[in-house]
This record gives structure tokens, sequence and C-alpha cells, in this order.
């Protein structure tokens, strides 16, 4: 009788942990919009991007301009493409970011971190390919701050022996 006792307790507690996991799926899913968009923000020193994903043919806009009229350089427009590429979506989303502060590696960095969490928040399965390329993670490094006594954070004044 303990038996059927400690099988019925067995069952019951499977049966809640189902009930748990679909629970948490669908809160996965409710990660998207009534217009099928996905949300995040990214930052990277003193920049805040707000990204928005949506599936289309992978034009990225940023405050209300093209990707490459917006980042000239490159390297820049490469950074911001990372996560996209880390996860085999290149082409696939359309992006719209609206970013400012900073300077424009900074920004670039702020959209490159709004993307992959947009993506993770999109489609939750590709959190295993873009957490091991670090993009899930803000880099917390910052400017120093100027010391007293000093011209600058660490540079000192110049020494005269005479």
């Amino acid at each position: 009788m303990a038996d059927d006792n400690k099988f019925s307790d067995l069952k019951t507690t499977l049966i809640k942990a189902k009930t748990a996991d679909a629970a948490d799926a669908s809160k996965v899913d409710n990660k998207r919009d009534s217009k099928g968009r996905a949300y995040a923000t990214g930052r990277r020193k003193e920049s805040v991007a707000r990204v928005w994903i949506k599936p289309g043919s992978g034009k990225i806009i940023i405050n209300g301009r093209d990707e490459t009229v917006y980042f000239a350089r490159p390297v820049l427009r490469m950074i911001l493409r990372q996560p996209l590429v880390a996860a085999n979506r290149d082409g696939q989303f359309d992006v719209i970011v609206t970013v400012n502060g900073g300077g424009l590696s900074g920004q670039a960095g702020a959209v490159r971190h709004g993307i992959s969490r947009a993506l993770v928040n999109y489609e939750p399965t590709l959190r295993a390919a873009l957490k091991p390329g670090g993009f899930l993670t803000r880099d917390p490094r910052a400017v120093e701050r100027k010391k007293y006594g000093r011209p600058k954070a660490r540079r000192s004044f110049q020494f005269s022996k005479r």
C-alpha cells in the first residue's frame, strides 16, 4: 500500500513538472509583440540601443538611416552583424534600431548586444549559438575617471629633475 502511495506521489510530481515546463515554454513565446517583433535593449560604454527584429529581407535601419550611411566604417557594420552571422540568420531578419549616447564604436557594440538579446527573445534556441561568442554579455568596460593631481586618469605631469 505504501508503494502505491509513492507511485501516485511520483506521478503527480511528474505531471506538475510537465505543466511547469509548458508554462515556461509559453512564457518564452510571449517575447514577441502583436506585430511579431521581438524587442531588446543593448548597452556598451555610454551607448544604449533599443532593437526590434522581425522576419524580413535583412535590412538594418539605425535612427531612420540605413546601416551603410550611419556606420560608414566597414568594421562597425561587421561588429553589428556578428550575432546574425553566428546564428546563421543573416539576411532573414529586418532590424530597426534607435541608439543614442556615446560614440560610434560604443553605439555599434550596443546595437550588437541588442540584436543578440532580441534574437534570443525571438528564438530561444539561438542562445546556445550566441552565448559562447560572448554576444549576450554586456561589456562592463568604461572610461576610467580622472584622478586629482594628474592631467588624466593615469598620466602624470612631466618630471623635471632641475
